[in-house]
């Protein structure tokens, strides 16, 4: 499955985030939108991914641009996972079903191990993909390399 092409519009979602709150893609058109995509919560990688949006929240607004965090899990285990890592206001969402369906229509899906890439996908004001990145496994996104590209 290959990756969403830079250029093309991003598909809409609605998805609930780790309070219960659906959130929908629209809603966020007129600012720039991060996609981070992490395979599963409760891992180490993943917590640091979701912490390192949450730290740069001032980044992000002086970037006209929200970060969301993705990822397959539920969203009450999002929600623990949110309380745990002390993350108050960026939304973590819940992808969780039809599972993996978003990271799919994103090409993000592994479908063998069931749980999405670990990806940034940066969005213009207009939902059109900027920017998309797949990274290994282990791999913990650079986030100053995020902001820079945003900044663009």
């Amino acid at each position: 499955m290959k990756p969403i092409a830079v250029g093309t519009f991003a598909p809409g979602f609605a998805l609930k985030d780790n309070r219960g709150d659906l959130i929908e893609l629209n809603a966020y058109r007129g600012k720039k939108v991060l996609l981070s995509w992490h395979p599963l919560a409760w891992t180490k990688v993943c917590a640091d991914q979701m912490k390192a949006l949450e730290d740069h929240l001032a980044d992000f607004d002086r970037l006209n641009t929200v970060p969301l965090g993705l990822s397959v899990d539920s969203y009450p285990s999002k929600n623990a996972w949110a309380k745990e890592l002390k993350i108050a206001t960026v939304k973590l969402l819940a992808d969780f079903w039809p599972h993996g369906k978003v990271a799919a229509d994103y090409g993000l899906f592994r479908e063998v191990e069931g749980f999405s890439q670990r990806a940034n996908v940066i969005l213009d004001e207009n939902g059109k993909v900027l920017w998309v990145k797949i990274y290994d496994i282990p791999q913990l996104p650079d986030i100053d390399e995020v902001l820079a590209v945003l900044g663009k």
